[in-house]
């Protein structure tokens, strides 16, 4: 008799359950339930043209401060792609790094992971895509006379790092490949194999 009462308040019970799940399940058709992470539907941060009562001016954008870069610009984007931005570098910048020994370290890596495969180990223009015989090798840069005018070994800073982020002939860009943290690193790097004899 005790186990048969057992029995049916487990039932009961069960019953009990099943009907309060299948009349919540379908009140509203057009509910989707509780929410885990409310934050993900309804952002907490402001929209930039949404108004802003934290701001004295009362908008969410406001005007950078003084000094300060946008992430992802580049230098050399005030430089176009032409002969006269090539001049206008070539005259108006300069590696803003200091020569290092680390620096120069640096530079001479990512000069034979990215550029010595064509320009050669020693900047003598022998690379190893040019030793195939398929491609004409680039000028050397202690030797050779550059396709835009000048020898190579006075190329300026400006030239150089003008040319690693725009190409020339059939140098391809590298300004989505280096920083240009790494292209000047390499500039410094051109500098000394300039010297070579």
């Amino acid at each position: 008799m005790l186990v048969m009462n057992k029995l049916r308040i487990v039932s009961v019970i069960f019953l009990a359950a099943v009907s309060i799940a299948v009349i919540s399940s379908c009140s509203d058709k057009r509910s989707t339930g509780w929410q885990y992470a409310p934050n993900m539907y309804e952002p907490i941060a402001y929209n930039p043209d949404q108004p802003n009562k934290n701001f004295k001016n009362g908008q969410t954008a406001q005007t950078p401060p003084a000094g300060t870069v946008p992430v992802g610009f580049d230098p050399v984007d005030v430089y176009p792609n032409t002969a006269e931005g090539y001049q206008l570098a070539s005259q108006s910048l300069s590696n803003p790094l200091p020569v290092t020994k680390p620096t120069l370290e640096e530079g001479k890596t990512l000069f034979l992971h990215m550029c010595s495969h064509c320009h050669g180990l020693q900047g003598q223009g022998d690379g190893s895509i040019i030793k195939l015989g398929k491609f004409p090798a680039p000028p050397s840069y202690s030797k050779g006379t550059s396709s835009r005018g000048g020898a190579m070994k006075d190329l300026t800073d400006g030239k150089i790092f003008h040319t690693i982020t725009y190409g020339v002939n059939l140098m391809g860009p590298h300004k989505y490949q280096l920083t240009p943290t790494e292209r000047w690193k390499i500039v410094m790097y051109v500098h000394e194999l300039q010297k070579l004899q």
